[in-house]
């Protein structure tokens, strides 16, 4: 476990954010990202999660395909949980590599992608 102030934790969910490539950070609109402590009850019940798991990160909005060129007024939400990303990291490099995976991965849940295309997209960035 590796534990950091909550500031320090938005300082480096700020540079995961920076850190994305810019053909997808400039096309990201009406998104607020939050940083949480831990998910909550309603956040556990709507992803269904069991007493021993927890999430790391979380997409709630409408994803830009299925807005079929309809206006939101209200932002999408990408929440990052602090404790369990520091629960999984040993030092302050996986926490930051912890970090940018998650950002990536619920940017992407706002691009459209599922779980198939984001584990395919990212199997693609190891080569």
């Amino acid at each position: 476990m590796f534990k950091v102030s909550t500031e320090d934790f938005e300082e480096l969910v700020h540079q995961a954010v920076d850190s994305l490539p810019k053909v997808h950070r400039d096309k990201i609109q009406n998104v607020a990202f939050f940083v949480r402590d831990l998910p909550s009850p309603e956040q556990r019940i709507k992803g269904k999660l069991r007493p021993d798991q927890t999430l790391l990160g979380l997409y709630e909005g409408v994803a830009l395909p299925r807005r079929n060129g309809t206006l939101k007024l209200t932002p999408d939400i990408i929440t990052i949980f602090q404790i369990p990303m520091e629960y999984h990291a040993n030092s302050l490099e996986e926490l930051k590599t912890q970090i940018k995976h998650t950002v990536w991965h619920e940017v992407a849940h706002y691009f459209g992608l599922d779980h198939k295309m984001i584990y395919e997209i990212e199997d693609n960035f190891k080569k």
